[in-house]
């Protein structure tokens, strides 16, 4: 069957160098797994007490007394435990381990469950696999599981929300017996009861001995629980209706499900809990039909996803270590374009890595949707996205991208990198617009971080003024106190710099986006390598501007006065690091606006006004005494660079389509002009 597969034992020969490159990046994959985990424990055991495994120190209590599992009372008392009372009845034991062993203990047995799930995560992925990505996908999905919230967000807790999953897909893709898997899964729901969700679908899928299974083996362990614990089996199951309210507040951003967002909307009382009921009911009735379907198609470990996300909707909590459901749905192949194939999968990993406030800009009218990313994701994966069923003919093999044919005006000593090629075709909206918030949530946190301190950078404030005026260019103190005499163009100029350095990069990539894809692709690259470019400097080179060198008497006519004596002057200081001046990325991305302007603009009164934006900038930011002459020159150079390094990687802008004739060469009195000289918008721009 091997043979066969890869055609033939004459094959073997020529598969030889990719089965070596599959080996190493394999190698690489799971030293980047192993390399996590180590970081995860380490960065866990780190943390000072109070603040490692706060819950199972909780239940256990400090060096092994006064925690909730030693009180003689209910485990409800102080809503500190919020599992099951057979929960509680199997953490029981632990009361007895010393309490650094048990902390090093949970935290290396939970890496060990992270690492077993990732192992048959990769091994229930729905076929048909090739063998090179059936090879690799183990280290990849217990990497993006170590660096997904839930589990960082167990390791740091001492939660055990991961063992209920785990106990599924044992049962799910591991154990053969139908009545084993149900027991595993039985166990899980005695965990965590929103797994009986399972339970429907074993049965409509045609493992009924496995649903019972899973049933009898619930029921018997609460059985059990209740018989041994019976005040905390009633405060539980009756007294807070399976757990809900126990914990932090239901209303509280952790709570991702539909009942925590009902509240956060401020529903409350019958009338919260009505609509809670229908819109779980729906959810479920959806989710399920859904997850059958998926299942039928050979897509079981689709199917298992789809029930957990509908299980985390539907729960009256669920916390964020209880998860992991939305980030196994990633695994449903959605859209038929190969540029699409992408969006879905990424945007899961966006939503279980980074917080709300990353993904989205900090405006009152997306808190709704900020604050309930998880819930929203886990209901479009249960109720929504069209996953693709395996018939499809795009199930494994989706429309191709349309690329470019590499134009011939380029260095030809700098070969075109293989995984970077002109694409002429139209980005995916949904991505690009991740990529974009996500990019400019990174800049804006690595700018933050990006100071050696205040006396550093008035010393190389004072350096620049030095170069300056050896090049007689130090015009800023003029300029700005010029500026003074003339109102109207002071507030021109304070009103210009507060306000287009957004607007207009955005406006141009919306217009090219839209009108000339291959622009925009383009165009987008090469202010994403000037803004890096630009990081570097605010990392190596931090640079007080003129506004903030004390003794100097700049006026600041933007901020305000600042009292230079005190080191944290400033409202500014607390949302932006004041010392990112060079390069002046306000001048930076204005250049950038004008090239790109320049370069696609079809008529030259466009050209000329697409000049007068940076041209603006510059004046603003010299007048405000917000940047120095050389910080403009330095955004020139980081611009200058960007648009380099795309014609390094990409080739020249021209390209030709594939299908077309190659241009010929045009004549001017005799002379040929090569073909890669020419207009350079000929396929690119249409």
């Amino acid at each position: 069957m091997v043979n066969a597969e890869h055609g033939g034992h004459g094959s073997a020969v020529d598969t030889r160098p990719a089965d070596d490159r599959t080996g190493t990046v394999r190698v690489g994959l799971w030293l980047v797994a192993a390399i996590l985990a180590i970081r995860q424990m380490a960065h866990v055991l780190r943390l000072p007490p109070g603040e490692r495994l706060t819950d199972l120190e909780t239940w256990t209590g400090a060096n092994g007394v006064n925690g909730v599992l030693h009180m003689k009372g209910s485990l409800y008392d102080q809503d500190h435990f919020t599992g099951t009372p057979f929960a509680g009845f199997v953490l029981k034991p632990l009361t007895h381990s010393a309490e650094e062993a048990l902390g090093v203990a949970w935290t290396f047995s939970t890496l060990l469950l992270v690492a077993v799930l990732g192992a048959v995560v990769a091994r229930a992925l729905p076929g048909p696999v090739p063998r090179r990505s059936a090879l690799l996908a183990a280290p990849v999905a217990i990497s993006l599981l170590m660096v997904s919230l839930p589990v960082r967000n167990t390791l740091t807790t001492g939660q055990t929300s991961i063992i209920p999953v785990l106990l599924v897909l044992l049962g799910c893709f591991v154990v053969r017996g139908e009545r084993g898997s149900g027991a595993l899964i039985g166990v899980g729901a005695a965990l965590q009861p929103t797994v009986l969700l399972f339970v429907p679908l074993l049965w409509l899928t045609g493992r009924r001995r496995a649903a019972v299974s899973t049933t009898a083996t619930f029921a018997a362990a609460t059985a059990l629980t209740w018989a041994l614990m019976p005040h905390d089996s009633w405060t539980y199951w009756v007294h807070h209706v399976a757990g809900a309210g126990l914990g932090a507040r239901p209303d509280g951003l952790a709570n991702q499900s539909l009942h925590g967002a009902l509240l956060r909307f401020g529903l409350e009382g019958p009338l919260e809990i009505a609509v809670f009921l229908v819109l779980a009911a729906a959810v479920v009735v959806l989710g399920l039909r859904r997850a059958v379907r998926y299942a039928h198609d050979g897509q079981l470990l689709l199917a298992v996803a789809l029930t957990g996300c509908a299980a985390v909707a539907v729960s009256p909590t669920a916390w964020q270590h209880q998860l992991l459901w939305v980030l196994l749905a990633m695994v449903g192949r959605v859209g038929t374009k190969a540029r699409d194939r992408l969006v879905w999968p990424a945007l899961v990993v966006l939503v279980m890595t980074l917080p709300g406030a990353v993904l989205l800009p900090n405006m009152g009218l997306l808190y709704p949707v900020r604050d309930n990313v998880p819930l929203l994701t886990a209901l479009l994966a249960a109720c929504v996205v069209p996953f693709l069923p395996r018939a499809s003919e795009h199930f494994r093999a989706p429309v191709p991208t349309t690329y470019a044919r590499s134009a011939p005006a380029r260095w030809a000593r700098v070969p075109l990198l293989p995984f970077w090629r002109r694409v002429l075709s139209r980005p995916n909206l949904l991505l690009e617009l991740l990529v974009i918030r996500v990019g400019y949530s990174a800049y804006s946190h690595i700018r933050l971080e990006a100071t050696a301190g205040r006396e550093t950078a008035e010393a190389h404030g004072r350096t620049v003024v030095s170069i300056e005026r050896a090049l007689h260019i130090d015009i800023e103190h003029w300029a700005n106190h010029t500026i003074q005499h003339a109102k109207w163009l002071l507030s021109f100029f304070n009103f210009y710099y507060e306000t287009f350095h957004f607007i207009i990069p955005l406006t141009i990539l919306g217009v090219l986006y839209v009108r000339r894809p291959a622009d925009y692709r383009w165009a987008r690259s090469a202010l994403g390598f000037a803004t890096l470019l630009g990081l570097l400097g605010f990392w190596f080179f931090p640079l007080a501007p003129p506004r903030l060198m004390p003794g100097m008497g700049f006026i600041d006519t933007v901020h305000g006065p600042q009292d230079l004596a005190n080191p944290d002057y400033g409202a500014m200081t607390q949302v932006t690091n004041q010392y990112a001046a060079m390069p002046s990325l306000h001048f930076g991305w204005s250049l950038w606006c004008g090239v790109v302007i320049v370069v696609v603009a079809p008529k030259l009164w466009m050209k000329a006004l697409g000049l007068l934006h940076p041209l603006f900038t510059v004046c603003a930011i010299i007048t405000t005494a917000n940047h120095w002459v050389l910080d403009a020159l330095g955004g020139a150079a980081v611009v200058g660079a960007g648009f380099a390094l795309v014609y390094v990687l990409a080739g020249p802008r021209g390209v030709q389509r594939p299908g077309l004739p190659a241009p010929r060469a045009a004549t001017w009195g005799g002379s040929a002009m090569p073909a890669g000289r020419r207009g350079s918008g000929s396929g690119a721009s249409k």
